[in-house]
């Protein structure tokens, strides 16, 4: 079941309020949230500082209440990113959030060297697995690179630090989810 856009509000809002308490230890205000919020659910917190990715942590699969994973994921990516230093409070103005919910994700079925055709940029994320590693993409990547499903395949195998083509590989899982996308909208981004 996905989202209504005032549930990817109130997402987006959860996201920023445990950030906030986090780093800047402004009060936490208990959210007034839908049932959907009991589900569990995966999801990805994206933050962003001058359009340049600034963290980005989630949970690829259900494994807590989406209420529950909202925080921690939002926490996560704001202080844990092991590609970033930590979020400081003078950059919290600067910073904008992004909160992508995921359906389950599924393997892609059938002859490796056929994975590409069932891949639909701007639809699905991947999850590359084999070799005692992952790596993950969520969705928006590819349209934000305009890369096709191979070059998007080939990321996501490099994402998990194997070689670009291992996809090709029957050793190596693929799989596939989709990604509701919730953005913050700041007024200084509008004018």
């Amino acid at each position: 079941m996905q989202l209504t856009d005032d549930e990817g509000a109130m997402a987006v809002r959860s996201a920023r309020a445990a950030i906030e308490h986090a780093i800047a230890r402004r009060p936490e205000s208990p959210a007034s949230l839908t049932p959907v919020f009991n589900e569990k659910r995966g999801v990805f917190v994206t933050l962003t500082r001058n359009g340049n990715l600034r963290g980005c942590i989630g949970f690829p699969y259900p494994v807590m209440p989406l209420g529950d994973a909202i925080i921690h994921a939002a926490k996560a990516a704001a202080l844990e990113d092991p590609r970033f230093p930590p979020v400081v409070k003078d950059e919290l103005s600067e910073i904008s959030l992004e909160v992508t919910i995921l359906t389950v994700p599924e393997p892609i079925p059938g002859d490796p060297a056929r994975r590409p055709e069932k891949v639909i940029i701007g639809k699905h994320g991947l999850i590359v697995r084999g070799m005692g590693t992952s790596g993950l993409l969520l969705p928006q990547v590819a349209t934000e690179y305009g890369w096709d499903a191979k070059t998007f395949l080939d990321h996501t195998c490099v994402k998990a630090g194997l070689s670009g083509k291992c996809w090709t590989s029957r050793n190596i899982e693929v799989l596939i989810f989709e990604g509701q996308i919730f953005a913050e909208h700041k007024k200084s981004e509008k004018a």
